[in-house]
């Protein structure tokens, strides 16, 4: 009778199967069910005892059965099922996931550590081990149409000594129409590669690109709000209106000091950021950004440099950015190039009393290629050998009266070796060569290791 009862239920395996292929609206169902179950059969065991031993085998067999099945289930609401990374509306593959949930709550992350050797030209400056960042993403899809996600960076493992713990993007999705969709919150900007993209075992080096870090000031948030979508199958596109960035923060090396990071932002002055990205055939994507608005956020500033603040100024800010990536078998290429132009510069340099750049400038171009196939046809792991070229000039023009630094006119060339013996697990091997036309910056050698999930 219970053995009937139990085929008839459909809840022997193949049926707990198919509810876990439909977890997110069966699972409390699915639990109730195979308890009730169990209880049966715990419940008439006596009785079954007496019908022979082969059905008493029968019913233990199919009791672990649902034992298992029970297990399962209840590990499937905490534990979710294995999804495969890709990367969705801009973001990284890990910070994608909410994107593939059906309904409810998404966990993802990424870290990476490395060690640094100075080689030559040391200067003051001294070999490292750090752990770089610790990063979780959290989602939850609210509905098909509306969903948050996030990303919290835990940087240098210890707020104790030189880390932090940051909100690095927030923001609410409402999802209209694959062409036309809002999003509001603590946003990244669309500029670059990096600032949107930068889980390691998805980009070489155990260092971020420098031009992408100096000029483009990844990783770059602000609040805000915007659209984005998909003109079509090719084509997709990010418009941004977001507070600008503080003035008052920038200095004669770079603009990363004036990202406010959504922390009680100064929002006199807000700016426009926007994007386009077209991928004619597989493996191709040609781009280009651009970001607009005035920096000085309503401050007074001693413009003339005699150490009274006294008039507000504009600084209005324009960085044009291309981009540009091409994969094609095993060959990976990538370049970028970068402009910024800043007006009021020579009243920003006489407030802080050192030299601001009215423009800024910088590109570089990479190369990889994965060997794994010539050393082991058919495998799934990931060699690569790279090669990176990159020039960046922070004071390529300056205000009149004002004297470039040549330390800020750098040339680098880095190669290196990553390893993925899966693909979100990365090992990376490089080394870093730094020229200017002044003083020369160190060199280094870094091993390191990145995840992403």
């Amino acid at each position: 009778f219970i053995i009937k009862i139990i085929n008839k239920s459909g809840l022997g395996l193949a049926g707990a199967a198919i509810a876990r292929r439909k977890l997110s609206m069966n699972i409390s169902k699915g639990l109730a069910a195979l308890a009730a179950v169990a209880a049966c059969l715990a419940w008439t065991w006596p009785a079954m005892a007496a019908g022979g031993q082969g059905r008493v085998d029968e019913l233990e067999r199919r009791m672990e059965i649902l034992a298992e099945e029970l297990r399962n289930l209840k590990e499937a609401q905490v534990i979710p099922e294995t999804q495969e990374l890709k990367s969705s509306w801009g973001l990284g593959p890990a910070a994608s996931k909410v994107y593939g949930v059906d309904r409810g709550m998404s966990i993802g992350g990424y870290g990476e550590v490395n060690y640094a050797n100075i080689i030559s030209d040391k200067g003051s400056g001294n070999d490292s081990a750090d752990f770089v960042r610790m990063v979780l993403y959290f989602g939850y899809k609210f509905s098909d149409r509306i969903l948050f996600n996030s990303e919290i960076e835990f940087e240098h493992a210890s707020t104790g000594k030189s880390g932090s713990v940051s909100v690095e993007f927030a923001a609410l999705d409402f999802l209209f129409d694959e062409r036309l969709n809002a999003r509001a919150g603590l946003l990244l900007m669309p500029v670059g590669f990096m600032n949107e993209l930068h889980e390691p075992p998805f980009y070489h080096g155990n260092m971020r690109p420098q031009v992408e870090q100096q000029i483009i000031p990844s990783t770059w948030r602000a609040n805000g709000a915007g659209i984005f979508g998909n003109l079509g199958p090719s084509l997709s596109y990010r418009s941004y209106l977001v507070t600008s960035l503080d003035a008052k923060g920038f200095s004669d090396g770079n603009l990363r000091g004036g990202r406010q990071k959504g922390s009680k932002e100064r929002a006199q002055d807000f700016s426009w950021v926007g994007r386009l990205d077209y991928s004619p055939r597989p493996g191709l994507l040609l781009g280009a950004s651009a970001y607009l608005g005035d920096q000085g956020q309503g401050q007074l500033f001693d413009t003339d440099g005699d150490g009274s603040a006294d008039a507000e100024v504009d600084a209005f800010m324009q960085m044009y950015e291309l981009h540009g990536e091409w994969k094609y078998r095993g060959l990976e290429l990538r370049a970028l190039g970068t402009l910024v132009d800043l007006d009021d510069a020579d009243a920003l340099g006489n407030d802080i009393g050192k030299t601001i750049a009215e423009r800024m400038e910088g590109y570089y171009a990479e190369v990889a290629y994965d060997v794994m196939p010539l050393l082991n046809a058919g495998s799934s792991q990931y060699l690569a050998p790279w090669l990176r070229y990159s020039s960046i000039d922070t004071q390529a023009k300056v205000p009149a009266g004002f004297t470039a630094n040549e330390d800020k006119d750098r040339r680098i060339i880095e190669v290196g070796l990553s390893y993925k013996p899966i693909p979100t697990v990365v090992l990376k091997l490089d080394y870093r060569n730094q020229d200017s036309a002044g003083a020369d910056a160190a060199d280094e050698l870094r091993l390191g290791a990145g995840f992403a999930f």
